[in-house]
């Protein structure tokens, strides 16, 4: 029988796999050619990946310091309560499930119909959406029944997504051309910039913190985490640049830049593979979001979960399943809510815009840890090296990110942001008034045990 909380289950291969996997998604098909045309030149192109990979570096280190202090459910959500900033944590949680977590779970169904239609032309329109949701529903079984088979699941579909990719790059350094690392823009061409090439990676390398929303699932967080988070920026990065590489020398630069599609592009300049490169891109493209949604959709409701029983959320999303053991309601709110915007996708397309409150929070994550540090509780059994210029390297990234974003929709992004306080902030004060700040309610939250050797071992 359930003890009323989420216990911890999850392994290393599972987080691992949730990182790469959440990472790892239908962005890399098309930002090859994106970051090609803001680089300008081949070695800028793929330095600018590389580049992008160190970025993420130190707020991984940051997240994996947090996270080891306070291995509870909820990521950011827990960083910005513990430092003081707990309307900013709520208003967190609050964007975060009305506008950015159940539209990404429908924007990736919708993407997967897009390319079985592709075989199969019958799915389109109403029988598209209806088989969106159905695809929704069947990994929601998964990860509704049982988080050890759900992460055993999105081991097995990471790993799956990780071979067309590991295909195309075996191939593409076999049959690459040397000639095309050599291209030389002409006078007349608009001048591109690493800068430039480097802020078109930044969205290829966000979600390695999604298992920081699970912290308080895995068996040993303190070995856990660190590894997990560090690997998975290492392995996205070489994935990546190795990519970046092979596409770069199967085509001719100027065709790549040009490109909106750039892998399938450069599949057909692979002999063998160059008169199915469409139907290749397509099955990896199914596998790769497929794998991207798998984790989205367990990961997701942990945060509004953690919420609940902090007594900021409404408290029906804190019920743990008695026999399962997952977030039972939390699970199946956000499903049903992403289904419900399968039939919608023009309100999808709205809610994008409160990315950019989710990114100027993410700024607030990193300072947390200033604050954090300040704390008697605070004891990680991980500690970023050179914590001060760590952590300033990582706001600095997330920063840059949030600016990008914001330059790209100025207007809509801060009426989205005054949307989410003007609606976050009255409903806040009430729940914080009904329940008492700090109250959490039901079963109290397994809070890490300082005598577990669980949460003791060091990395």
């Amino acid at each position: 029988m359930s003890s009323g909380t989420l216990t911890r289950k999850l392994g290393f291969w599972s987080a691992l796999a949730i990182a790469v996997g959440t990472t790892v998604g239908s962005g890399i098909f098309v930002s090859t050619g994106d970051v090609a045309r803001a680089a300008g030149t081949p070695s800028i192109s793929i330095l600018a990946w590389i580049i992008g990979g160190l970025i993420a570096i130190p707020q991984v280190m940051v997240l994996a310091e947090l996270s080891t202090a306070y291995p509870q459910n909820g990521s950011g959500y827990v960083y910005l309560n513990k430092a003081g900033w707990r309307p900013l944590a709520f208003l967190y949680g609050w964007a975060t499930f009305w506008a950015l977590d159940p539209p990404s779970i429908s924007i990736m169904a919708l993407a997967i119909v897009s390319y079985i239609a592709s075989f199969f032309p019958f799915f389109s329109g109403i029988a598209g959406k209806l088989l969106g949701v159905a695809i929704i529903l069947t990994i929601t079984s998964i990860h509704y029944r049982s988080v050890k088979e759900g992460g055993r699941f999105q081991v097995l579909i990471t790993a799956v997504k990780i071979i067309p990719f590991l295909i195309v790059i075996v191939l593409g350094l076999m049959y690459m051309n040397p000639e095309h690392f050599t291209y030389i823009p002409a006078p007349e061409a608009q001048p591109g910039s690493l800068i430039g090439g480097v802020s078109a990676t930044t969205w290829a390398y966000t979600g390695m913190a999604a298992i920081c929303f699970m912290a308080g699932e895995f068996k040993n967080p303190g070995r856990i985490l660190p590894r997990a988070l560090i690997s998975s920026v290492l392995i996205v990065l070489a994935l990546y640049t190795l990519l970046a590489v092979c596409v770069t020398g199967l085509m001719p630069f100027g065709e790549l830049m040009g490109s909106s599609a750039a892998v399938s592009d450069a599949v057909k300049h692979i002999p063998g593979l160059s008169g199915i490169a469409s139907s290749f891109v397509a099955v990896t493209a199914i596998i790769v979001i497929l794998g991207s949604l798998s984790s989205c959709i367990m990961f997701q409701p942990r945060l509004e979960y953690a919420m609940a029983r902090d007594g900021l959320f409404f408290q029906r999303f804190a019920k743990v399943h008695p026999k399962y053991e997952t977030p039972s309601f939390s699970i199946l709110a956000q499903v049903a809510f992403a289904c419900f915007l399968v039939f919608f996708s023009n309100l999808t397309e709205l809610l994008g815009y409160f990315t950019l409150i989710q990114l100027v929070i993410n700024i607030l994550d990193f300072a947390a840890v200033y604050k954090c540090r300040k704390r008697e509780d605070y004891q990680p059994i991980y500690r970023m090296p050179v914590w001060r210029v760590t952590t300033v390297l990582a706001i600095l990234g997330a920063a840059w990110l949030a600016w990008g974003t914001f330059t790209w929709a100025p207007v809509q992004g801060m009426v989205a942001a005054l949307i989410v306080i003007a609606t976050g902030l009255p409903v806040y004060y009430y729940w914080e008034k009904k329940y008492g700040s700090g109250r959490h309610t039901g079963v109290p939250v397994r809070m890490p045990d300082p005598q577990d050797p669980a949460a003791q071992e060091p990395v």
